[in-house]
């Protein structure tokens, strides 16, 4: 019994170091948006392209499609939705994503954390 319970810990550290600095991957997100009032939810999709990510949000019907740059601690993304454009930077956290993004021309942050689906 304590094998098996070792080879399953040994099993899930594994994993999730296998996850751990790559952002590639579909991920439930959760945000506030600059005016620190209003939050949101969604997903997020991270697929390599290259030497770049291709970054795609769906929050609330809409869809945000960035170019993003980094590698195993960060990720810097651009993105734009019929007019709107911003940038986002986001730190490896586990298995996680954590960051701040703003509009084009923004004065204030807001906030997102990527959880791994």
């Amino acid at each position: 019994m304590r094998i098996l319970t070792m080879t399953a810990t040994a099993a899930i550290m594994f994993a999730t170091a296998a996850f751990a600095g790559n952002p590639v991957g579909k991920y439930a997100v959760e945000g506030k948006n600059p005016d620190g009032k209003s939050g949101y939810t969604g997903t997020v999709v991270v697929e390599k392209t290259g030497d770049t990510y291709k970054v795609t949000w769906v929050v609330g019907g809409a869809t945000y499609i960035g170019t993003g740059i980094g590698d195993k601690n960060f990720l810097a993304v651009s993105y734009k939705s019929g007019n709107n454009t911003g940038l986002a930077l986001y730190g490896e956290d586990g298995a996680s994503w954590a960051g701040v993004w703003t509009y084009h021309s923004g004065r204030t942050v807001g906030a997102e954390i990527w959880t791994r689906e």
